[in-house]
């Protein structure tokens, strides 16, 4: 038991689609808005698929070997989690045929690539809903959704029941023989397009059978394909042996961001925390662990930081030393900077000359210390507080040993001209306040 062999080895790069690039401007809808935009939660400004497979390289030089998309069905928003067609790319980002290609492209690279599972609910737009609307009772989905009465009422609040009382995000009825079936059939078509794993949004809202059943469909299909879930709080329960591989490592982020970011909790909680988290992780699980520090539902990394690049670099040498695979939110290793929804979903920034060169060259380095140092991916580790600001991380794998000692200084800003120097022996630098050796 445990999570597949090359997640030891993975760092992700996380891509909300409509955000990252216009590769294919035909694509756009009627409404889209220039590119530089203030991001809204309506508004498009005509990312698609074109525009991550002609900057897959850029993926590839930050270090990343693995590809997390957030939903790309058919839907009405830009953020996609109302699925209306679970079978379709959605029409403003492409079609089966660009997928296809984003995934050749991808695996050329030897890059891997995950796909957004939103199965706890779909959009109104979604047929089989839009059916129950038109047929009421009549309809032979109607106990595919759980309804209180006919007409079906979104206002001024839903008589159905929904994701956290959204009213345009229906909840499928889990325990319906024919939902799972559907379910199952898009787990399987994507599978077949030739993705490599499935993240699972808002698990903890669908029972545990549901997702034994998936993980049943899942890995006949292949051994190697990653099931990570969505996961707040606590990791354990999916990592069993029979739900998932892995956790998005939130709990990590809270332990990092509180050192680095918020001055909430010393080196001393810090350790005693990543210990805790570590010895709940069961053996095999460690490297399924989807470490992040921002995705599309958090702030930036560089906000949270208010601004202080030498922190958030900290931060990224934190989780990049940590057990599990690194994640990295598209735009954060170029110093973007925004609140959360909408404010973390802008687009990308092409324009290098409005890059944070310090942010990206570190995380570059940081990819290229995991690269070069098997303790780094695939060891053990223990976590020390030297003193009150310093953080020794030990990770140990047949022999080898890397040490990661992170001092965050005592309440110092370390200021935005900071800039990380790596040499050999290996050594990371934010004025002297991150040193990384190995022996």
């Amino acid at each position: 038991m445990g999570a597949p062999d090359w997640l030891a080895d993975a760092v992700f790069y996380q891509i909300f689609p409509e955000r990252f690039a216009n590769g294919d401007p035909s694509l756009n809808p009627p409404d889209v808005v220039p590119w530089d935009s203030e991001p809204t939660r309506d508004n498009f400004l005509g990312g698609d698929l074109q525009g991550i497979i002609d900057h897959l390289d850029h993926i590839v030089e930050v270090g990343a070997n693995a590809l997390y998309l957030t939903p790309i069905f058919e839907a009405r928003t830009n953020h996609r989690y109302d699925a209306s067609d679970y079978f379709r790319v959605d029409h403003r980002l492409g079609d089966l045929d660009t997928f296809r290609r984003l995934v050749e492209e991808c695996h050329s690279r030897g890059v891997r690539i995950v796909l957004d599972a939103v199965l706890n609910h779909c959009g109104d737009g979604h047929w089989a809903f839009e059916d129950v609307v038109k047929n009421e009772a009549d309809s032979k989905y109607v106990n595919w959704f759980s309804f209180e009465q006919f007409p079906v009422s979104p206002h001024p609040v839903p008589n159905y029941r929904t994701c956290s009382g959204c009213y345009y995000l229906p909840k499928w009825n889990a325990y319906n023989p024919e939902v799972r079936a559907h379910h199952f059939d898009v787990a399987r078509h994507w599978i077949e397009q030739g993705i490599d794993g499935w993240r699972l949004d808002v698990p903890y809202f669908i029972n545990d059978n549901f997702w034994r059943q998936f993980r049943d469909v899942v890995k006949p299909m292949g051994e190697d394909l990653y099931i990570v879930a969505e996961e707040w709080r606590e990791p354990e329960q999916w990592l069993q042996g029979d739900l998932a591989d892995g956790t998005m490592n939130y709990t990590l982020r809270d332990l990092v961001l509180g050192f680095t970011a918020d001055g909430t909790i010393d080196a001393k909680a810090f350790a005693t925390g990543m210990n805790i988290l570590s010895a709940r992780i069961p053996d095999g699980y460690h490297h399924g662990m989807l470490n992040l520090l921002g995705s599309h539902d958090t702030e930036r990394l560089l906000t949270r930081h208010h601004g202080d690049q030498a922190r958030a670099l900290l931060a990224y040498t934190l989780m990049y030393s940590a057990q599990g695979a690194p994640m990295v939110y598209y735009g954060d290793e170029i110093g973007m900077t925004g609140e959360n929804d909408p404010g973390c979903r802008a687009g990308m920034v092409w324009d290098e000359r409005r890059w944070t060169r310090s942010l990206l060259d570190g995380v570059r380095e940081l990819g290229a210390l995991r690269r070069r140092n098997p303790s780094l991916r695939r060891g053990d580790q223990k976590v020390v507080a030297l003193d009150a600001d310093t953080v020794l991380i030990m990770r140990t794998f047949e022999g080898d040993m890397t040490s990661v000692i992170v001092h965050r200084g005592s309440g110092v800003s370390l200021g935005p001209d900071a800039h990380p120097i790596i040499t050999e022996p290996i050594r990371v630098a934010a004025n002297s306040h991150v040193v990384v050796g190995a022996s």
